[in-house]
Order: structure tokens, then sequence, then C-alpha cells
């Protein structure tokens, strides 16, 4: 797929006005970021969980 036809598709697609407005997509957007930020600081800590446990099996 070239740079012009990804372009028209992107093009094509804001322009559809049957879709979603602004507002939502923001409000989407919000949602999805605040889900991938909890994700990740929930990943964070579990992965915190098994670094201790493996420092304190090699007796750290």
């Amino acid at each position: 797929m070239t740079i012009q036809a990804i372009k028209t598709a992107v093009m094509k697609f804001v322009e559809d006005e049957d879709g979603l407005t602004v507002v939502e997509y923001a409000v989407a957007g919000g949602l999805i970021a605040a889900v991938t930020v909890a994700a990740f600081r929930t990943l964070g800590v579990t992965v915190t969980g098994v670094i201790n446990g493996i420092n304190t099996a090699l007796g750290g």
C-alpha cells in the first residue's frame, strides 16, 4: 500500500460524517488510554513481585 493510498483512505475516513464525532473520538481515546495505563500499572506490580521473589530465592 502506498503513502498516497493511505492518505486517500484516511482523508475519506475523516470526511465521512456518518461515523463518530470528534468529541466521541476524544472520549473513546481517553477511555483507551485509561485502560492502557491501568493495564501497565497492574503488569508493573506483577513484574515487581516476580523480581522480588527471584531476589529472595537467590538470598538477596
